[in-house]
């Protein structure tokens, strides 16, 4: 409703009655709208977390192998735009930040603002205990690695949708090589 109809003109008794709980239900649970549409929002980021921890998990732990480097973080950033960048979660995040920002806690106050970025940091620092990265400092690979990739993508294409654009595999790949420039160890280069 907050997408459909706005955050404003959701009153709690229309979201109760879409749930089919009273009013006072959502009262007792959430205490005010406000406070409802900050647990909306940090659900939403919450599953889009978990798409990044799982796919994180699938394609890069394990590896000790410098050859296994550049396709298992080309097969990380494909999966990531087709299972986070194009999926529901993501464009309804989008648009919560678009149509209601002005009722969400700001970006800093936000539990999820950097919890992606921390996650990738955090398989980067694996990967440099592996001797495969030479990452002084974890969050800023993160970043680069999000700017070489799914930023460059974005910022040409304006989408990142692998499954419907050819044109995103051949920057990923050569973003992945870009980072990897910057970050690989002697063995892995």
């Amino acid at each position: 409703m907050f997408l459909t109809e706005g955050f404003d003109r959701s009153s709690v008794d229309a979201v109760a009655a879409r749930a089919g709980v009273s009013k006072r239900t959502v009262y007792d649970y959430f205490g005010d709208k406000q406070t409802l549409l900050h647990a909306v929002f940090d659900d939403v980021g919450q599953s889009l977390l978990a798409t990044v921890k799982r796919t994180l998990a699938d394609t890069l732990d394990g590896l000790t192998e410098a050859d296994e480097l550049e396709p298992a973080l080309v097969e990380f950033s494909m999966r990531i735009t087709t299972d986070m960048l194009d999926s529901a979660e993501y464009t309804t995040l989008q648009r919560f930040v678009r149509t209601a920002g002005g009722h969400l806690p700001e970006p800093d106050d936000r539990a999820l603002t950097n919890a992606p970025e921390e996650a990738m940091g955090e398989r980067f620092t694996a990967l440099a205990e592996a001797g495969l990265l030479d990452v002084p400092d974890a969050r800023l690979a993160a970043d680069h690695f999000i700017a070489l990739t799914f930023g460059v993508t974005l910022s040409r294409l304006g989408s990142a949708n692998a499954a419907k654009d050819a044109r995103v595999r051949p920057l990923i790949v050569e973003g992945v090589r870009a980072f990897l420039r910057a970050y690989a160890t002697g063995l892995a280069k």
